[in-house]
């Protein structure tokens, strides 16, 4: 499985492609207009309940555009905090300052929607039941996104198409699903394998052949039962298809062993943060 590596470089690199977005072709115009060497303090509160996840790239953005600029972190990166938590202090120029704001806010805003999303999914689900995450991320923002769903209590599924074999409904649909299963046993070279099941049928199909992981997409929560019921004595089992947080306690209770939720990647809110200039 690849691993989630967010190095220095990494981080300074993302958040310079952010603010060359944000300040092409002229730079901050309006900031501009302030004193130079006005010195201010900015407080950096969360304004709703959430877990932190981003501070990193937002510290990254301040000292991007002036390194003198001191952010001092209140918080920690996975920690939860309530309503108008003080998440850190930034001193510096005024203008300097300003320039930074929104893609200090839009970083942390992000990644601490998807560390939330994923802890409120984990909290329901339980401790025996891990909530995993999916391919469903904005394009070349994957590692970053992957990174929120760790610090919300979830775990990474595969991070792209070389990590394991995942036999699909469309693979199965374009071939037989017990000779995919066959041949990629035959040439596994160590990846794990996954295979998606629509129904008991297929299920039936494929069980006490030696792969690693069952995937129950889309079914009832009665054939869920029976299908892990079924497949537990010889694999790790999933469910996935449309999971929210109100049918999430239902389908951990069936016994089976994660869920894979693509909403905690594609469709998590943002969080509410201000800067606010003391």
């Amino acid at each position: 499985m690849s691993q989630i590596k967010l190095s220095k470089n990494f981080i300074k690199d993302r958040v310079k492609l952010a603010l060359t977005e944000d300040l092409y072709p002229s730079g901050d115009i309006t900031s501009n207009l302030l004193k130079e060497n006005k010195i201010i303090t900015a407080k950096l509160v969360c304004n709703q309940k959430a877990v932190i996840a981003g501070l990193l790239f937002a510290k990254q953005a301040f000292v991007q555009v002036d390194d003198k600029v001191k952010f001092l972190i209140k918080k920690k990166d996975g920690s939860l905090v309530k309503k108008n938590s003080l998440v850190a202090t930034i001193k510096g120029r005024a203008n300097s300052l300003l320039i930074a704001e929104r893609v200090a806010l839009n970083f942390l805003s992000h990644i601490s929607g998807i560390a939330t999303k994923t802890n409120n999914f984990v909290k329901l689900a339980g401790k025996k039941c891990k909530i995993c995450c999916t391919r469903k991320t904005i394009p070349n923002y994957r590692v970053i996104q992957k990174y929120a769903v760790k610090l919300g209590g979830g775990t990474n599924h595969r991070f792209n198409l070389s990590d394991e074999f995942l036999i699909k409904d469309n693979h199965i649909a374009s071939s037989n699903i017990r000779n995919l299963v066959l041949s990629a046993i035959k040439n596994n070279k160590g990846k794990k394998i996954t295979v998606e099941v629509d129904n008991i049928k297929q299920l039936k199909e494929i069980i006490g052949l030696k792969f690693n992981r069952v995937l129950f997409d889309n079914m009832s929560i009665k054939n869920l039962k029976t299908g892990v019921k079924l497949a537990k004595k010889y694999y790790e089992t999933e469910a996935s298809g449309n999971i929210n947080l109100k049918k999430i306690r239902s389908v951990a209770a069936t016994g089976v062993n994660r869920i894979s939720v693509g909403s905690i990647t594609h469709s998590a809110p943002a969080i509410d943060f201000k800067l606010e200039i003391i």
